[in-house]
């Protein structure tokens, strides 16, 4: 019964053709924002929350940029860490069956915790989660081990309201390294913190489930990211300790923030623009299948509130499947979603033209 998509964002956004929509063109930086305010806002007030839209009344501070102060703890981590996944490679040979189906289960989990959790339900409010959906998402989020999601949604957020600029977090005008790897490497840019502090995140602070994960996520990282995936192949088919660490936990995780992080980075430079040719953002099918469904990028940033970040369904996009599925098992509820006619509209006024070769 629940499981209807939710229309009225279709009639909201076909207001598009009447004369009361104010269409604001602005520059911030180089980058041309075109947005229509009363279809956004509508949209948005449907979701409760306006703090993922592009707000193009900000502008970048005059004068020399901060110095860029290196947090050496994270440096050291992340290079041990890329290095232990290297090791995990080079044991693949080496390791059980069940024990590389147990990794990609894992990878799988982890991935879900992220894409279907912290980034379309929490941060976007696409479409509502029952209570056991939402545990076992802050499961699978604390298995995937990228900042609690608390903190993810307040940086995700910042980045779709402030995108490609000094309050973006991983600002891809800085570069395809910082804002795959590099951004977490630095201490952040004054205006992201200053930023982050003033958005409204009492949805994020009413969500009880979050909110005790907040609390208890330094050990509930240890036992789900590390710990369970070790012990499981060691103690169930008699793996050794040292593959059963290395690839299910060290491989798979590292693998899991790079497909992560190439949304950041890949899918903000290389692809087409098909909806919104004034934005960075770009559709990348190859980030889609390393990420289950999130590079289809220049669509999510023209449309943030739409479930499936896409509007091909199911291609190249496992997370709208299983969103889908939560829904037919009556444990997810209330998808958004834009129609047809507003996407074509939308790639017929801002596109780059690229949607007519397919």
């Amino acid at each position: 019964v629940h499981c209807h998509l939710s229309k009225e964002f279709s009639s909201a956004s076909s207001t598009t053709t009447v004369g009361t929509v104010t269409s604001r063109v602005t520059r911030n930086g180089d980058a041309v924002m075109e947005k229509n305010l009363l279809n956004h806002e509508d949209l948005a007030g449907d979701r409760g929350m306006i703090d993922d839209l592009f707000d193009e009344t900000y502008r970048e501070k005059e004068g020399p940029k901060p110095p860029m102060r290196y947090v050496w703890r994270n440096i050291i981590l992340m290079s041990l860490l890329h290095l232990g996944a290297i090791f995990g490679l080079m044991l693949i040979p080496s390791a059980k069956i069940q024990t590389l189906a147990w990794a990609v289960l894992c990878f799988l989990v982890s991935a879900l915790g992220i894409t279907a959790g912290s980034h379309r339900l929490w941060s976007h409010r696409s479409y509502k989660a029952t209570l056991p959906l939402r545990i076992f998402l802050t499961i699978a989020n604390s298995m995937a081990f990228q900042n609690d999601i608390y903190e993810w949604v307040r940086d995700h957020r910042v980045h779709h309201k402030f995108s490609e600029t000094d309050a973006d977090p991983h600002n891809a005008m800085r570069g395809f390294f910082f804002s795959h790897i590099g951004w977490l490497l630095v201490r952040k840019h004054p205006d992201v913190i200053e930023k982050g502090q003033k958005l409204d995140l009492s949805d994020i602070k009413a969500d009880k489930v979050v909110m005790f994960q907040r609390r208890y996520y330094k050990p509930s990282v240890v036992l789900l990211c590390f710990t369970l995936p070790t012990v499981v192949p060691w103690y169930f088919w008699d793996e050794s300790i040292i593959i059963s660490f290395f690839i299910p936990a060290i491989l798979r995780y590292a693998i899991g923030l790079n497909a992560t992080w190439l949304v950041n980075s890949a899918a903000h430079m290389f692809g087409n623009r098909p909806y919104d040719q004034h934005i960075n953002p770009r559709e990348n099918p190859l980030v889609s299948l390393g990420a289950l469904g999130e590079g289809f990028h220049n669509y999510h940033h023209t449309f943030p509130y739409d479930y499936s970040t896409s509007e091909f369904g199911w291609r190249f996009n496992l997370t709208t499947a299983f969103i889908d599925l939560m829904c037919l098992l009556g444990l997810a509820s209330d998808r958004k979603k834009v129609s047809k006619e507003v996407i074509l509209a939308r790639k017929m006024r801002t596109g780059d033209g690229s949607h007519k070769s397919g």
